[in-house]
Parts: C-alpha cells; structure tokens; sequence
C-alpha cells in the first residue's frame, strides 16, 4: 500500500515520495511512523480515507495540510489553510536566537510576523525563563496562531504573548523601546516575479510569501524599526531569499546602528539569514562597515 502512493506521488513530482507515503499511511492508521511496519493492515474505510488523502497531496495540497500539523524543532505545530506552513530553514534563524537569549537572566524576545507561532513557541519552550512576544497582523493566521499558543499556555507553561500589529508600523511595539533583548523575524521576502512551488502558490498565504518587487518591502522597515527596539547589545536576525546575501546585510549595515553584521547559508548552504546586534554605545556606525558570511 505505502509503495502504490509512493509512486503516485512521485508521479506527481513530489519531492520525498516514499516519506510522504509513510507519514500519510502513519496518520490514517493513528501510529507512530517509526511503528508503521507492526501496524494492522489498513480496512477498508480507512484505504478509501488513504486513497482521498493521496489524491489531493497529488493535487500539491500540503502535506501539514492534511495531516493538520508540522514538525518545528521540538514542536508540533497546528497548521491549515490561512497561515504559513514553518520550513526547517527557519529552525536554524529560531536556534540562533535561543542560544542568545539563554545567555540572559530573563530576556525578552519578540517575534514579528509569527504566523504559527513557529519561532515565538519554539523559544518559550526552550529558554522557559524567557518573555515570549508574538506579533501577527493576519486574522487567519492570528487564529492558528492563538491556537498553538493556547496549547503552550494549557499545559501550565508560561504564555506566549500575542499582539495583532503590523510590523512595518513605525510606531510598533511603542511601549517595548529599547528593551528587547532578541528580535526575530521570519517575513514574506520572495521577490514577486519569483515562481514558488505549487504548495506555496496554491496555500500558503501570499502576504505571507511575497514582499514586493525585490522582496524587501518588509524587511526595510523591520530593520529600521528593530534598532530602536533593541536594547544595547540586543541581536537581531531576520530571514531572507537566497537572492538577498548582500542586500541584508547592507541594510543592516547601512542602517548604522548595528554592529557585528553576518550572513548565514541554510541547511542546503544557500544564503537565508542575516544577524546583528544592537551598538552597544547607542551611536551610529558608518554606514559603509563591512560584514561577515558565516557557515551556519
């Protein structure tokens, strides 16, 4: 069985086919996917269950779609149409920025454009001694959003922040100037002529996507605004398109605020975060410093 929609989905250019087969056959038969080989033999309502889920992964639908969530470090996330589905690239982004705010008594870490609350949920669990602030503007997403984060909040961990704000406002966040510790963001950042894949253009939500011509219409202003969130020494990392390796980090650099500017290749070694930190001085830098590429 697992074989017969390992080819139909490779058929369909699925890009892990027998993957996706195991983890569909998985989900149908309520079993570990590690414990597939000792489940039962699937029944006959449960291969008509099967064969209907194969025909719209087929389709291009999701895989979190129709399994209704997505692995994201130690977390499972809930996900469906509406908010964007969290890639492993961005595990790298949120690590980084766990492994700074465990350098703090109690940091303060903000989200901007949590989505799911990939990012926001992964760092509350992992530095439980951190505030955790989300911010989304989208109601679709706000509501997936508020969904993972009440998951968080039932099992007796401490709440993640949600606020509803847009991040380009230039007045975001008023009340948070100059104390927070980390800053995060995983924007929409794909240039617009760029042709995504058909989950992403069938899916995943466009303003979650797309952010202008060049792909920085978001990330202009999250930069600017950051270095006054920030407070002395406060590090910020901020994701990207892989056309972006300069762009990034010249905005960051140019911005003049920020010190320790660095570029950072995903896990295919592509170019896809940039980091820095807050000037410990409050003073502004030259804008022509230069910056590091880092592996990670």
């Amino acid at each position: 069985m697992v074989a017969r929609v390992a080819r139909a989905l490779a058929a369909a250019g699925v890009e892990a086919p027998r993957a996706e087969a195991e983890q569909l056959a998985a989900y149908v038969l309520a079993v570990p996917r590690g414990r597939l080989a000792l489940a039962d033999g699937f029944g006959p309502a449960q291969r008509d269950r099967l064969d209907a889920l194969v025909a719209r992964r087929v389709a291009r639908e999701p895989l979190q779609h129709l399994v209704g969530a997505a692995g994201f470090r130690h977390l499972e996330l809930a996900v469906g149409p509406g908010v964007f589905v969290p890639r492993p690239e961005t595990e790298l982004l949120a690590g980084w920025g766990i492994d700074r705010a465990r350098r703090l008594a109690a940091p303060l870490v903000v989200d901007l454009c949590s989505g799911s609350g990939a990012i926001a949920l992964a760092v509350a669990q992992e530095v439980p001694a951190a505030r955790v602030v989300a911010v989304e503007r989208s109601p679709a997403a706000l509501a997936w959003l508020r969904r993972n984060a009440a998951a968080r909040a039932g099992a007796g961990d401490r709440p993640v922040e949600v606020v509803v704000a847009d991040v380009t406002d230039p007045e975001l966040l008023a009340d948070l100037e100059g104390r927070v510790d980390v800053l995060l963001c995983n924007p929409p950042y794909v240039p617009r002529s760029v042709v995504v894949p058909p989950e992403v253009a069938g899916h995943d939500p466009d303003e979650a996507v797309f952010g202008g011509a060049d792909g920085l219409d978001v990330i202009r202003p999250v930069v600017a605004r950051a270095a006054a969130l920030l407070s002395p020494g406060g590090g910020i990392g901020v994701e990207h398109d892989d056309t972006h390796a300069a762009a990034v980090p010249a905005l960051l650099a140019g911005d003049g605020r920020y010190e320790r500017v660095a570029e950072h290749r995903d896990l295919a070694g592509r170019p896809r975060w940039a980091t820095a930190s807050r000037r410990a001085d409050g003073r502004h830098a030259d804008p022509g410093a230069a910056w590091q590429t880092d592996s990670s």
